[in-house]
């Protein structure tokens, strides 16, 4: 079935607007109502708060562990690619998840933080990068990560376990793991040692 939609445009098109409006690209009523809840996993005493923009649609997934919560105001997309959240994470109030992206368990963003899994395509000078193919990249926030307010991480970025981003920071390289990081462009400024069991500072180059 899916094929024969995928091979008829004229059917295709009549299905992706019967899901969502051209303009307007998000989920109608009916999909959030009788498709979504069926399709994702949404797991035992998790939380989406009330006025949180959850706009996701039934080709890609999204799934929410034990104990996570999406606080209010937040916007979660997987049109692009999954939206995979472990158990007990956070997603600060006003933040804005655009899949591909998976955080693992334990890992949390603050307030007004931004993370995607692509970039508008602009190869193309003579056309709107609207227009033009996606560049999809994986965004992946590992477990007990977290990342301070109004940060943004870009896509195709891995932050390692346990590391953590400071406010107002722009990630746009791998962090390893059990790191601190901060500033635009993030820095590594401190990794933890885990003979002494301290946070040690890292020297410039």
């Amino acid at each position: 079935m899916i094929e024969k939609i995928k091979s008829n445009p004229r059917l295709k098109a009549f299905v992706l607007w019967s899901i969502a409006p051209k303009r307007n690209p998000k989920p109608r009523l009916w999909v959030k109502w009788f498709v979504n809840p069926f399709i994702h996993k949404k797991g035992k005493g998790s939380t989406i708060r009330r006025r949180s923009r959850i706009d996701v649609f039934p080709w890609n997934r999204f799934e929410i562990g034990k104990l996570t919560t999406i606080e209010d105001f937040c916007t979660v997309n997987n049109g692009s690619g999954p939206v995979l959240l472990g158990d007990r994470v956070r997603v600060g109030i006003g933040s804005v998840i655009i899949g591909p992206v998976r955080m693992g368990s334990g890992s949390g963003l603050g307030q007004h933080v931004f993370v995607a899994g692509f970039n508008h395509g602009y190869s193309d000078g003579g056309r709107n990068s609207s227009q033009q193919p996606l560049d999809i990249k994986p965004t992946i926030i590992e477990e007990e990560a977290h990342i301070g307010a109004n940060s943004v991480v870009v896509a195709g970025v891995t932050i390692g376990k346990r590391s953590q981003v400071g406010a107002g920071s722009v990630v746009t390289k791998d962090i390893p793991p059990f790191c601190v990081a901060v500033g635009n462009p993030a820095k590594v400024v401190k990794r933890f040692n885990h003979e002494k069991e301290i946070w040690e500072r890292v020297s410039e180059n």
